[in-house]
């Protein structure tokens, strides 16, 4: 059975994508940019959601090409593009870099693909991601604090039926005041 991790970078109370989409507020140090690619690298499969999708296939699968990038957003585009991706939406989207879209249910794809075998697998976006959480399927949850109020956008946390007792299993803080912190399910 694979692990199914959900992290993103949030505001302190708590969006993922300031009210008008803007994500430029949590632009990571060099430390938390390494923090993010160690990650990266340890999954075996992406799933987005669209919104998430669109954000990252704008710039990471020519990222290492562009002009000044350096060794980490080389590694960082080229793990990206090499890494399996699943795109969850309910629209027709056309995919390039090793990716796959599902436009049926969501919950029971992650559940199908979480039965198998594989390396652990990483959802991003809010919405996917409060799906599987709903769903009891999140074992990890990586939430990287950014010293900022939003007031408002996308919600990294749905609303939930109940309690989800957490274990923590890393925190510590990096540049920039940024507070990483790692839970695990109880």
């Amino acid at each position: 059975m694979r692990k199914l991790i959900f992290g993103m970078n949030l505001s302190v109370d708590g969006y993922v994508a300031a009210p008008d989409g803007d994500l430029g507020w949590s632009s990571p140090s060099d430390e938390l940019f390494e923090w993010w690619s160690e990650r990266e690298r340890a999954v075996g499969l992406f799933l987005y959601g669209r919104g998430l999708w669109e954000a990252m296939s704008s710039h990471w699968p020519t990222a290492d090409r562009l002009p000044g990038a350096n060794a980490a957003e080389v590694a960082f585009a080229r793990n990206w593009r090499d890494t399996p991706k699943v795109v969850f939406t309910s629209t027709a989207l056309d995919v390039d870099w090793n990716t796959r879209v599902v436009t049926g249910d969501a919950v029971a794809e992650i559940t199908r693909l979480k039965a198998g075998d594989g390396g652990p697998m990483r959802v991003g976006g809010a919405r996917l991601g409060g799906a599987a959480m709903r769903a009891g399927l999140v074992d990890e949850y990586e939430i990287v604090t950014h010293p900022v109020l939003l007031g408002g956008g996308d919600p990294f946390f749905p609303a939930l039926d109940g309690r989800a007792p957490l274990e923590l299993l890393e925190t510590r803080t990096v540049p920039g005041g940024v507070v990483v912190s790692r839970y695990g399910k109880r």
